[in-house]
């Protein structure tokens, strides 16, 4: 059985006022929600305690990044056992702008989400091609790459940690985003990966990022492959997140 999950990432975005008045609105709608979605507020670090303390436990909370190293000497950085110990349940981990802006290799991904599954934390492993990828015919290939290097030091007991969020480099940000049709194929192909990776492809939930938005996000959840969406503009409202949160099928595990 697959979690539905709408996760809300908001970057490098928000403030003490911004984790009371939204989370404390979303909190309040997501109660009503009859469909099974799991709500999950991403903050900035420095924010958690607040959107943890607003989410009053009836929202998950995860961090948009951790160190790969368990402790140390290592100014700035924060580990998953921190974020665990400060309520955190979900913690993003190779995100496009992680790669892209500060050189995240694929080891160093691998190394982190071993640290995630280490320290009972869910690691949400996002993957995506850039435009260039994708019009060169390679997007499939850039993608399985990168979900099969992410995953290559997680033991078999904690595959029910994993989720995998499909991301198009293009996408995000930008307005644009894959049609319905095309989430869906990529999504299908990833469960193709993940088994040929030994995981139990059929029980791990798949999200779309994306420019996902209030009037796509019925589409794009009603394929048969997609488990829910990792938000990112959207998730700083609480209307449209909310409205996203409520596009997602009754009968919400797959």
């Amino acid at each position: 059985m697959r979690r539905k999950i709408v996760a809300g990432n908001w970057k490098m975005n928000g403030s003490k006022d911004l984790a009371k008045e939204l989370v404390g609105c979303v909190r309040s709608e997501a109660e009503a929600l009859d469909n099974g979605v799991e709500v999950v507020i991403i903050p900035p670090l420095i924010y958690v305690a607040d959107v943890v303390e607003q989410a009053g436990g009836k929202l998950a909370v995860g961090v948009q990044n951790v160190g790969q190293w368990s402790s140390g000497a290592y100014t700035g950085e924060v580990s998953a056992d921190m974020a665990k110990d400060q309520g955190c349940e979900y913690a993003l981990v190779g995100h496009s702008e992680r790669r892209q802006l500060f050189g995240e290799s694929d080891e160093l991904v691998a190394a982190k989400v071993e640290r995630l599954l280490a320290s009972g934390l869910t690691a949400i492993v996002c993957v995506g091609e850039t435009l260039e990828e994708r019009e060169a015919g390679r997007a499939e290939a850039v993608v399985a790459s990168q979900v099969k290097a992410a995953l290559t030091k997680v033991a078999a007991e904690h595959w029910g940690q994993v989720v995998i969020a499909y991301e198009p480099v293009w996408a995000i940000g930008t307005g644009k985003t894959a049609t319905a049709e095309d989430a869906q194929a990529m999504h299908a192909a990833i469960r193709v990966t993940l088994a040929e990776a030994g995981a139990p492809a059929e029980s791990i939930s798949l999200l779309y990022g994306g420019s996902v938005k209030a009037d796509n996000a019925a589409a794009l959840f009603a394929e048969p492959d997609i488990d829910g969406g990792l938000i990112g503009g959207a998730s700083l409202k609480s209307e449209d997140f909310i409205s996203i949160c409520r596009a997602m099928p009754a009968g919400a595990e797959s």
